[in-house]
């Protein structure tokens, strides 16, 4: 291997969560630095760096979502019961969600997050787009086929590929070519964002960064109890609510779940997008033993529709918040009444950074003011990070429950799965490679002068 190689094979075997774990704590220093001191240029660095690193992520969002929603609904008929396979995993979709924003509620009614605060209705304003059931359930349906990807509306581009992949399993055999170019573009989007992924420790110290240059620790200080409760609400549910199923329901070790899962975790941690985590959520998911052509249909749905975090924890406690500061009373119908818009309208969040449009849905059923969805957009980043998490974990989780409990779950791979996705072949493939040809140069014999 030439020497400009060894560099970046060194860096490469360095474990993934090192590398993020270091960006973070780069970031974090860079933060303080550039907040203390007011260094403008910097602020500005750390700020294009984050951006541009979400910017690569959603570039491959619109077509990512429209083919693997397209390949996954087609690879269900390469899977016995692959209705029912399909219902249960819509059913643990919604129980996890209930069970999320149960403790979204408990946690909000005994901690009261939206009391001492300083904050006003007058602090707060109405965001630009705002959600009703009406523009769900209208939403749906796009007005044109280029329009959703231009905007980037991920309810209708999935809506699309839902109707195009029921459409190819009706054509049978006809219809093959366009599943092969399919499966051949979607492996194609899947190798590029495998690039971007690998610059995730890169985009974390931009992210990181500009989250405590631009907002501090005086900002997260004023939002403590709420911050607080998000995170806490969401480590309840990954590290106390998920091990518990996956040990009662789905019988197997929960440890063994996170030593496979926690790559996924993490990148949803650092990047705030399910779409964007999800090649890793896949191939995380496969290695804990859930069949392949049922991770293929699980997955993607779970990164458009599965949101422990952004759509049951999230808008029980903002709802709790805003309604305080507001000085609205809630009764129990309000709170039924979060539960089933947490439960039912979930795909509202799409998988894309940021909640709002499940949080103005969520306020506009109970009537709440839509301004108060002003008074968190600037602690939303802090927040999403843990949500993030929070989803892609159960995106994870809820495959090895349904596959466990239909008996088709490889106990082998799962109490083996270890390495992590951006550790394994797709990162080191070329370095391994030619790591390779160089030794065989070096004991092949020169050759023979004639």
């Amino acid at each position: 291997m030439s020497v400009s190689a060894r560099p970046l094979a060194a860096l490469a075997k360095i474990p993934f969560w090192v590398q993020i774990a270091a960006g973070l704590a780069l970031g974090v220093i860079l933060g303080w630095i550039t907040r203390s001191n007011d260094v403008q240029w910097l602020h500005t660095t750390l700020d294009q760096v984050g951006h541009i690193f979400v910017q690569l992520l959603k570039l491959a969002v619109a077509p990512l979502v429209f083919f693997a929603i397209l390949v996954s609904i087609t690879n269900l008929r390469k899977v016995n019961n692959a209705a029912r396979l399909a219902t249960r995993t819509l059913l643990w979709f919604m129980i996890t969600s209930l069970i999320a924003v149960s403790i979204g509620l408990v946690i909000g009614l005994l901690t009261n997050p939206g009391a001492g605060t300083g904050l006003t209705p007058k602090d707060g304003k109405k965001p630009e787009n705002a959600g009703s059931w009406l523009d769900f359930l209208t939403g749906i349906i796009p007005t044109d086929v280029i329009t959703p990807f231009t905007e980037l509306n991920v309810l209708q581009i999935v809506f699309m590929a839902a109707v195009a992949g029921v459409a190819a399993l009706k054509l049978g055999d006809k219809a093959q070519p366009i599943l092969t170019l399919s499966q051949a573009v979607l492996d194609l989007l899947q190798k590029a964002l495998w690039w971007v992924i690998r610059l995730a420790p890169i985009g974390t110290v931009g992210l990181i960064g500009y989250a405590i240059a631009e907002y501090g620790w005086d900002l997260i200080g004023k939002y403590a109890t709420f911050t607080a409760d998000v995170y806490i609400g969401c480590a309840l549910v990954i590290f106390g609510v998920y091990p518990l199923l996956l040990a009662t329901v789905a019988k197997v070790n929960p440890l063994q779940f996170f030593k496979g899962a926690w790559p996924a975790i993490q990148l949803a941690f650092v990047s705030r997008s399910s779409v964007g985590t999800m090649p890793v959520t896949v191939r995380v998911t496969e290695r804990l033993g859930v069949p392949k052509e049922y991770t293929s249909f699980a997955v993607p749905f779970g990164a458009t529709t599965k949101m422990d975090g952004c759509a049951a924890i999230y808008p029980a406690l903002a709802a709790i918040f805003i309604a305080q500061i507001f000085d609205v009373q809630l009764g129990i119908k309000e709170y039924v009444l979060i539960a089933f818009v947490s439960v039912i309208g979930s795909a509202a969040t799409a998988g894309l950074t940021g909640a709002t449009v499940m949080l103005t849905l969520t306020l506009s059923t109970l009537g709440l003011p839509l301004e108060g969805v002003g008074l968190l957009m600037a602690i939303d980043p802090v927040l999403d990070m843990m949500r993030t998490a929070t989803n892609v974990a159960g995106q994870a989780l809820v495959p090895v429950i349904v596959a466990a409990r239909e008996k088709i779950l490889d106990l082998d791979a799962y109490n083996t799965a270890s390495a992590s996705p951006v550790d394994g072949p797709d990162a080191l493939d070329a370095l391994e490679a030619a790591e390779a040809a160089e030794a065989e140069q070096k004991v092949s014999p020169p050759p023979v002068a004639v």
